[in-house]
């Protein structure tokens, strides 16, 4: 006669399998994820570490219900100041309400009509840090994103030394990356979408999606070949990647250091549950075959002007964040 089970065993047989992981959840054991917007109210929901903004993202906030108040009383508290003055405290006024939600730190841009303007951009930046400082805010909490031009590059090594922390943006090329990390900047942000957008379209209808998708994608493998420099050469340089177009470009750079990554693509990692795997570890890059890189003014500028796609991206994107930048300048010039 057949004895019954224990009670114990019976429990630990009904038991209910574990729920796999999320997407988003398995990508956080191994990469620190960032939040990509302006839109501070959508950040709770995925639990971000680091918030990042640009002036695209905020003219899109200024425009919607929610947050076009916020710029209206921001104005209206500082009326009579310089135009400048109040989208710096435009600026800065978005990055409080994200730091209410984020643990960690904000980036807050530059105006990118001074991206060849190694003295201005001191000063915004100086003033940027100094009106988080008047709220009460570390400097620890603060990136200051400037684009990688040589100007920007050097605006961000004094910077550094005066111990306000940079997010150099708008990196496209293998050089703007070394330079960087021969600067000490505290992070990179090097765009993996814009880099993809690119190639596609120079190769137009021979363009292979399957062919250029995941670890083969050329946005990914830029992102790739900085972090492994990186890790060789003990550069302490964090690198962010941005700028993604799809999820495939995401989970190919798990383990990354950070990734920046837009309200809608977090949403879709979370809804998935399809398996994550690490595919950048440190101890992998120290182990890699490369030969040590260094860049004079001279030589980066060349090595920049040889990479047509770095190039032309840099171009553009510095002029469409001037375009947003003016936008802003006259939503607040109307109120």
């Amino acid at each position: 006669m057949r004895t019954a089970a224990p009670a114990r065993v019976l429990m630990q047989c009904a038991r209910p399998a574990r729920a796999p992981m999320n997407q988003l959840d398995q990508l956080k054991q191994y990469t620190t994820v960032v939040a990509d917007t302006g839109n501070f109210k959508q950040l709770a929901a995925f639990a971000p570490r680091d918030a990042t903004t640009n002036p695209s993202l905020i003219l899109k906030a200024v425009q919607q219900p929610d947050y076009a108040p916020l710029l209206a009383e921001t104005a209206r508290a500082h009326h009579g100041a310089a135009l400048d003055e109040v989208v710096d405290r435009t600026l800065v006024r978005f990055g409080l309400e994200i730091l209410k939600v984020v643990p960690g730190r904000v980036s807050t841009e530059v105006d990118a009509r001074l991206s060849f303007d190694t003295p201005a951009t001191l000063a915004r930046a100086r003033r940027l840090i100094g009106l988080y400082e008047a709220e009460g805010i570390a400097r620890d909490r603060v990136l200051i994103k400037v684009a990688a031009t040589w100007e920007g590059i050097q605006a961000a090594r004094a910077l550094e030394r005066e111990g306000i922390r940079c997010n150099l943006t708008l990196l496209f090329a293998f050089a703007q990356a070394v330079a960087c990390g021969e600067a000490g900047v505290q992070l990179i942000s090097p765009f993996v979408g814009r880099i993809y957008d690119w190639y596609k379209k120079a190769a137009g209808p021979a363009w292979d999606e399957s062919a250029n998708a995941g670890v083969n994608d050329p946005g990914v493998k830029s992102v790739a070949h900085i972090y492994r420099h990186y890790k060789k050469f003990g550069v302490a340089t964090e690198v962010m990647g941005a700028s993604f177009r799809n999820v495939g470009q995401i989970v190919a750079l798990a383990g990354c250091d950070l990734l920046t990554i837009s309200p809608e693509l977090l949403a879709s990692l979370q809804a998935s549950d399809a398996p994550v795997i690490r595919r950048l570890d440190p101890a992998e890059a120290r182990e890699a075959a490369l030969e040590p890189v260094s860049h004079t003014e001279a030589s980066f500028r060349y090595a920049l002007n040889e990479d047509a796609m770095a190039t032309e991206k840099l171009a553009e994107g510095i002029r469409a964040f001037a375009v947003d930048a003016g936008k802003l300048d006259a939503l607040i010039q109307a109120l």
